[in-house]
């Protein structure tokens, strides 16, 4: 898996691509956390466009995120999930938690 990130006016988007399963998880959650360290942003949003698996190690990044997130005083949400993860989300019902923006 690969995370790329951009940051503008206190904005961090992550860019997931590849595949969050079990195996990468834990260092996909140290590196992201390690991002929000330093970048401290109001808003995080977690682009999903690139990714084309994830399982429920995928939501517990998200959770991580959210919870991170919610104690810094900011808020996130997910973009652009499709196939596969999108499914996952869905069935998972994160978006009672975390905003989730689908791209038409």
């Amino acid at each position: 898996m690969n995370i790329h990130t951009a940051f503008s006016a206190g904005r961090l988007t992550l860019y997931l691509s590849g595949e969050l399963d079990h195996h990468e998880a834990r260092s996909a959650a140290g590196l992201i956390d390690q991002l929000l360290d330093e970048y401290l942003p109001r808003d995080c949003a977690v682009d999903m466009s690139g990714l084309n698996f994830m399982d429920s190690s995928g939501i517990a990044v998200i959770i991580r995120i959210s919870r991170r997130l919610k104690d810094m005083g900011g808020r996130v949400w997910i973009e652009n999930p499709a196939g596969q993860p999108r499914r996952v989300l869905d069935a998972s019902g994160i978006d009672r938690l975390v905003p989730v923006a689908i791209s038409r």
